[in-house]
């Protein structure tokens, strides 16, 4: 079995990351917190102290480390005796703390794709411009990475997975629903990152469809959708990682995500963005200082850390798959509904960081029990789906199905039943 366990980052996803392996430091073993700022890493070891969330007395550290330093990752890694990482830094960070890990022979899971600070939303496929470029040398070297284990990329790749593997002969189509139909109370505020937010909606909308990528703008194309629990919304259809690995895994001709925005939102971003305030190119100011506009706007934001206490309301994400099944053309939402409130009270966060951070806990389970550990580099897709959705459920992130029988929560003898029947057919 692989134990101890790094983390990278000390934001809203770290936190949730740190607070549930805590929780089940029976299986992941001793607990590192590495953050630029040793101050945020203390802070997260005092709060899993505080709610006394360690499942068993064990190792909880923090430790000042600045993970675009290849070498001193590397040097921690080996000082802490890590097996698994959890990148759950920015995504800048990826092929640095990839890097490490590779050189040092641990696994490695991250929750986001690769960005490079410099540029907005590149060609397609995102992945195949970065991570995938080091698949022979995780084979070679039999490294585990596990590439965008939040959820979404994530769990709703594990969706597609268990969808194709189980309920269709073929499908057509996967659209990625992402709403967040909760409140914080505050003007603006972006729920992670507002750098990261904002690159996501700058550049070009891409898309897989017609088995081919499609080139849309930000806010072009929109559906709504009569969802469970959370009602009627509006989305937006959106370029997002998880369409650039299962174009590729699943042989699927439309793969769509869509994110829910209300209005409010809409305008302050268009007005932003036309001013030229989401900008990653620095400017000089009249004083003759040089500046980068998205990260003077993100400094001036609230922290969404700071957005958990007082956050109401829910979170759907799931994705709507559309296919055939013995000849008959079948529809099947799978799906998770997550508490802001819930989220808060378990582990301070609000519910946008916990459904991100639990997944990526999870996976490092999977990969400590051997379920995962597979010795080369992987999207989620790739990888088992039912015992990851089945431990999601028992980690606080139930999935729900609903088709022509019904909604009703994930049962994997359902699947073991339904993947029979495809056998038999």
């Amino acid at each position: 079995m692989k134990k101890n366990v790094l983390i990278i980052g000390a934001g809203g996803v770290a936190q949730v990351a740190a607070y549930k392996a805590a929780m089940h430091n029976d299986v992941l073993g001793d607990i590192h917190i590495a953050s630029r700022t040793l101050s945020k890493a203390d802070a997260l070891v005092a709060g899993i102290l505080d709610k006394k969330a360690l499942k068993r007395p064990g190792v909880l550290a923090a430790h000042k480390l600045d993970a675009m330093d290849v070498e001193a990752t590397k040097a921690l890694i080996k000082q802490t005796h890590t097996h698994i990482v959890i990148n759950a830094g920015s995504a800048f960070l990826n092929m640095s703390v990839l890097r490490a890990c590779m050189d040092t022979g641990v696994a490695y899971i991250d929750t986001a794709i690769h960005e490079d600070p410099k540029k907005i939303c590149e060609a397609p496929p995102w992945y195949g411009n970065y991570e995938w470029k080091h698949r022979d040398e995780c084979e070679r070297k039999g490294v585990t990475a596990i590439l965008g284990a939040g959820f979404d990329p994530g769990v709703v790749n594990s969706y597609a997975s268990l969808a194709a593997n189980a309920y269709f002969d073929q499908i057509d189509s996967i659209d990625i629903i992402d709403v967040n139909a909760g409140s914080h109370g505050r003007y603006f505020a972006t729920n992670f990152d507002p750098e990261i937010n904002f690159r996501e909606f700058t550049g070009t909308v891409w898309s897989w469809q017609n088995s081919e990528w499609t080139a849309n703008k930000m806010f072009e194309v929109k559906r709504t959708d009569d969802l469970p629990v959370v009602g009627s919304h509006t989305t937006y259809l959106t370029g997002h990682d998880e369409v650039h690995s299962l174009s590729a895994n699943l042989g699927v001709p439309d793969v769509r995500f869509w994110m829910g925005f209300g209005e409010h939102y809409i305008n302050v971003f268009t007005v932003l963005n036309n001013l030229g305030l989401l900008s990653e190119q620095p400017v000089t100011t009249a004083e003759g200082l040089e500046v980068v506009p998205l990260k003077v706007v993100k400094a001036v934001l609230p922290d969404p850390m700071s957005l958990a206490p007082g956050y109401t309301g829910k979170t759907f994400i799931g994705d709507l798959i559309k296919g055939t099944r013995n000849g008959e053309a079948t529809e099947l939402l799978v799906y998770n509904i997550s508490d802001h409130e819930e989220a808060f009270a378990e582990t301070n966060s609000q519910a946008i960081s916990y459904t991100a951070g639990v997944p990526a806990v999870a996976a490092a389970m999977l990969i400590a029990t051997g379920e995962w550990d597979c010795h080369r580099m992987a999207n989620v897709e790739e990888l088992p789906a039912v015992p990851f959705i089945d431990l999601l459920g028992r980690l606080g992130l139930p999935t729900r199905i609903r088709d022509a029988k019904g909604d009703r929560e994930f049962n994997p003898a359902e699947f073991k039943a339904q993947k029979a029947k495809s056998k038999l057919a």
